[in-house]
């Protein structure tokens, strides 16, 4: 049987770059130490969630890809011998800039990235100020456990997404993020929206019979008008819940996930090879009407 087991790492974070890095890295040794082969860290963990403001002095956190913290965190995966999924603002050029996830191998190469495709601009979620819109296409990455499909928080509510991830023969599909609540919303609202959060996601994990790991941030930010649910998870290759974190703590769990289940839920339940793929042109079209 195939098993492999995967840290999700939910945290603070603070304004000092270098403090979320090492704090990341303390946490990246918890997880291996638990036995984890393939660690996630939540989506931007080096700063706070600067996308609730459109201030241009943000710009200056973000780095190149391959670049000081990928370096620092190679070095990490080499030691422990675990896959690192680091979510990281990326400057590809001057005036360029995406929400980028870089995959580093347990041997410390640098196995790529993948740029976030969906990009929101919602009350304090302006990310469209800051960020271009993924031109690497959905990636998967053969690292030494497992191949993996990255996606990265917004992306989370599109299947489009995680179908094409899944049929490009990710193993598991890990989604980095960084959601939560107006602290001013009451708590019916707080509930709808983080049960429409993690079922859209389990439901990814139905439709494609891969499991989903979820990793999200924790604690308030935005002078406290935001608190960031935490809510972690993973699923099996059915969407059964197999971890759900608090969302008021920071936690590094380790889940072992059984790759194999894959296979027999696909022959059981055949929703890929059922796929209708000769109707399915409409799609790429904005709207279907008259126009």
């Amino acid at each position: 049987m195939k098993k492999v087991k995967v840290g999700l790492v939910q945290m603070t974070c603070t304004k000092n770059k270098q403090e979320n890095l090492d704090k990341a890295i303390v946490k990246v040794r918890e997880a291996a130490a638990k036995g984890a082969q393939i660690v996630c860290l939540q989506e931007l963990f080096t700063s706070l969630y600067f996308c609730d403001v459109e201030d241009y002095d943000n710009f200056d956190l973000a780095e190149k890809i391959p670049g000081p913290s990928t370096d620092a965190l190679q070095e990490v995966a080499k030691e422990l011998g675990v896959v690192i999924i680091a979510s990281l603002f990326e400057k590809r050029a001057e005036g360029l800039y995406h929400n980028t996830t870089a995959v580093l191998d347990a041997d410390g190469s640098y196995l790529g990235k993948y740029r976030k495709m969906h990009i929101p601009d919602d009350p304090a979620f302006y990310e469209k100020f800051y960020f271009t819109p993924g031109d690497l296409g959905y990636k998967v990455f053969d690292t030494k456990f497992a191949k993996i499909g990255i996606l990265i928080c917004w992306d989370q509510w599109y299947p489009e997404a995680s179908r094409i991830t899944a049929l490009m023969g990710a193993d598991i599909m890990f989604y980095p993020t960084a959601i939560g609540w107006a602290t001013d919303q009451d708590e019916e609202t707080n509930q709808d929206q983080y049960n429409a959060w993690q079922t859209i996601q389990r439901s990814h994990s139905v439709a494609n019979g891969v499991p989903v790991v979820s990793v999200n941030r924790v604690g308030f930010e935005q002078d406290g008008t935001m608190k960031f649910w935490g809510g972690s998870f993973a699923t099996n290759a059915q969407g059964k819940l197999l971890y759900l974190a608090s969302h008021d703590k920071e936690e590094t769990e380790v889940v072992e996930l059984d790759l194999d289940q894959s296979d027999f839920m696909r022959k059981h339940w055949p929703f890929l090879r059922d796929r209708r793929i000769d109707s399915y042109q409409p799609i790429t079209k904005r709207y279907i009407d008259n126009d």
